[in-house]
């Protein structure tokens, strides 16, 4: 057998601190295109991305349901679509709860206004004030102010435009919904075999099953104390004698998905509701004041009793979430930035043990 000789193993020098800078310098600037280049994509495929993510988001949240009706003997195709059709019976049900005090309170939005701008007269001479500090300013800085024109385009163009869209939006939601929920064994299975190693394939399993578990039992706990909530708004603006009590009972509990942005919106709502209820720029603050207590016993009190201190999200994470999410994707994407997170969470924490991003309470 004739021997080979091997070559000598050279030994390079090592790099010096400018190679080695420039070496991470390429990582990292690989790293923020490759992340930019996937938030644009996000943004550019909102229109069919956004109900797809929704749809599995809502998969998930009505999982058990899924899981419930398998356990005895029902075809995950059949199973999937009684989810389906449960959906579309608790959003009819909603509608037809707001569908009649709504039309009633958008046809009073002139009168509304109205008296928006009455009670903004009454603030006269603040305002004046702060007028004449602007003129003053103004001969300081030497500016002349800007000119805004506002071109209003027709109500019926503008909904030919959209519906076509929209229409397509709910119908790859529904049908996003009806595959996610009828497949969801098949692609854990999918995923799992290819996985190359059994530690890898224990660490997507755990991160399938922790998805699962923690976005189901954050949905349906925030969906139960949404309902209370809308319920303890419904009673309050009873008693405070604002009309339609249970339209805004509803809203409030809906609204309450997008957390930070959906009270604040709820809260400038229920001012306009005051404005063409009560007479007094005071008495119009009752209402809001009346949900902000409510929202306030709610956000500090029930929901962490509720969910627990494993789903309580840092709050800086969880405002930049929905910021990222608000501005990619628009109101859909604040319904779905909890729930993001949270998957986010699942898949970091099997990944690299030891993250926590929870809020510890003492």
């Amino acid at each position: 057998m004739q021997y080979v000789k091997k070559p000598p193993i050279v030994r390079l020098p090592p790099k010096t601190g400018v190679e080695l800078l420039l070496v991470h310098s390429a990582q990292v600037a690989m790293v923020v295109a490759g992340l930019v280049a996937f938030v644009f994509a996000l943004h550019a495929g909102r229109v069919v991305l956004a109900p797809l993510a929704l749809s599995v988001v809502i998969g998930l949240m009505l999982g058990p349901v899924a899981v419930f009706l398998e356990r005895r003997s029902v075809p995950p195709g059949l199973s999937a679509l009684l989810v389906v059709l449960v959906f579309l019976v608790l959003l009819a049900v909603v509608v037809a709860a707001i569908a009649a005090p709504l039309s009633f309170w958008l046809e009073r939005g002139p009168e509304i206004w109205r008296q928006l701008q009455t009670r903004i007269l009454e603030l006269r001479e603040p305002l004046e004030a702060l007028k004449g500090l602007r003129d003053r300013l103004r001969e300081v800085t030497g500016e002349t102010g800007l000119a805004v024109e506002i071109a209003d385009g027709s109500p019926v163009e503008n909904l030919a435009v959209t519906a076509p869209t929209l229409v397509g939006q709910v119908l790859l939601f529904l049908a996003g919904l009806y595959f996610f929920v009828a497949t969801r064994h098949q692609t854990r299975t999918a995923v799992l075999g290819l996985c190359v190693s059994r530690r890898l394939r224990w660490r997507v399993a755990h991160v399938f099953r922790d998805v699962e578990r923690m976005v189901s039992t954050y949905l349906l706990s925030i969906t139960v104390i949404n309902v209370g909530l809308g319920v303890a708004v419904s009673v309050a603006m009873w008693l405070v004698g604002v009309e339609s009590p249970l339209l805004w009972g509803v809203l409030a509990g809906v609204l309450n998905y997008v957390i930070y942005v959906g009270p604040a919106i709820m809260a400038a709502i229920l001012f306009a509701v005051g404005l063409a209820t009560f007479d007094g720029f005071a008495a119009s603050l009752v209402p809001p004041l009346v949900y902000l207590l409510l929202n306030l016993i709610e956000a500090q009190f029930v929901t962490p009793t509720v969910i627990g201190r494993t789903l309580t999200m840092n709050p800086f994470i969880v405002l930049f979430a929905l910021a990222f999410w608000l501005w990619i994707w628009g109101p859909l994407g604040g319904f779905i930035a909890v729930p993001a997170l949270l998957i986010v969470y699942a898949i970091v924490g099997n990944i690299v043990p030891g993250v926590d991003w929870t809020a510890r309470r003492g």
